[in-house]
């Protein structure tokens, strides 16, 4: 472990390291990294996996999805983390990285759903914005006045966007690159305003047909320049990188009512005395709204399971057992009062079944 690792470690309680037979090390506490959004619902799960086995309390680390993956996939030794959560699926690159480097066998459960919230403080009217309007607020490039164009984001009040919208600065906190919650809100949000361009929407388009065609090169090069105009945020700084801290947004958003927040649903749910989530294409962010797919910026959440080391850190097995148990995730389980949105009977039933027997990923197969 580095000492970087060391400094930057959450810790709900610190096991001790002990060793074992000839040279292998062991701990006697489950080391889990990743994202922030899941670390509340992780957190809770494990001071109960604590409080009904009496063993160790797992570690919990905020680093962020990305992260997460890159501790969890840098190889198979004790040293290294059992689980990363994730806000968002695993990609296909930390996939292929974690097998290179030795990490076979990995077990994911996804373990409900997430809504991101765009918020502001409660002192202010509740923004009502579709995506097209939060693409155009904070790409860094923006379509031209000629279909093909781009030109860099001129836009600096939300009123130069829409003329409904307030005469107030463009300016909105968020997660780094590193997040999942910034993947996914690039993913949905802003990629689900740039398709409402019909001529870059066409470069996707284009992008399969090449590819179905047998012209990989093209293919990948179309996918890029498209991803390129969705996913790339603006670097002014109408969009504040705000770190893996989610609470500390929601205290700048009281600091500063002007400003818009990203995040997860959890934290508006756990803060909405005083901050509230906007209408985003004329849907308003809760519960049933997350739970229906109705509200547009939703995404599953996830954890992935070092299979290696279930026998060699005593009590992962218990710990899945736990998260996936019906007392936690199901329906009326705690998890749901940090704001979870849980899946449906049938999804919990064959993923509890999946992650209890320590199913195996198989990514490739699905590609």
């Amino acid at each position: 472990m580095t000492n970087k690792y060391k400094k930057t470690a959450v810790l709900i309680t610190c096991g001790t390291v002990m060793a074992l037979s000839g040279t292998s090390i062991a701990r006697d506490y489950i080391d889990v990294v990743g994202s922030s959004t899941v670390y509340p619902f992780s957190t809770v799960v494990a001071e109960t996996y604590g409080k009904k086995t009496g063993g160790k309390t797992p570690k919990i680390e905020a680093t962020g999805s990305g992260g997460g993956m890159k501790l969890f996939c840098a190889g198979n030794g004790i040293n290294t983390p059992d689980i990363t959560n994730a806000s968002r699926r695993i990609k296909l690159s930390e996939f292929n990285k974690c097998q290179k480097n030795g990490v076979k066998d990995i077990v994911e459960v996804k373990i409900g759903f997430d809504g991101i919230a765009i918020a502001n403080s409660k002192k202010s009217a509740v923004f009502d914005l579709t995506r097209k309007q939060l693409f155009l607020a904070l790409a860094k490039k923006v379509p031209g006045k000629i279909s093909g164009e781009l030109i860099d984001n001129p836009h600096k009040k939300w009123r130069d966007i829409d003329a409904n919208l307030p005469n107030t600065k463009i300016e909105v906190l968020g997660p780094p690159p590193t997040s999942g919650t910034r993947d996914a809100f690039a993913e949905l949000a802003l990629e689900g305003g740039c398709q409402s361009f019909d001529w870059i929407k066409q470069i996707k388009k284009d992008s399969k047909a090449a590819k179905k065609s047998g012209d990989k090169t093209a293919a990948k090069k179309l996918k890029r320049r498209y991803k390129t105009i969705c996913h790339s945020i603006r670097e002014d700084g109408a969009y504040v990188e705000a770190g893996e801290n989610d609470n500390l947004i929601v205290e700048k958003l009281k600091a500063n009512p002007k400003a818009l927040g990203v995040f997860g649903f959890s934290f508006l749910d756990q803060n909405s005395d005083v901050v509230q989530g906007a209408v985003i294409d004329g849907v308003k962010i809760d519960f049933e709204a997350i739970a229906s797919g109705s509200y547009p910026i939703s995404r599953p959440l996830y954890f992935y399971v070092k299979k290696s080391h279930v026998g060699k850190v005593p009590g992962i097995k218990q710990f899945i057992a736990e998260f996936t148990s019906e007392d936690s995730w199901g329906a009326e389980g705690y998890l749901t009062d940090k704001g979870l949105i849980p899946l449906s009977d049938d999804a919990r039933e064959k993923m509890s079944k999946s992650a209890n027997n320590l199913v195996p990923l198989d990514l490739k197969s699905e590609e």
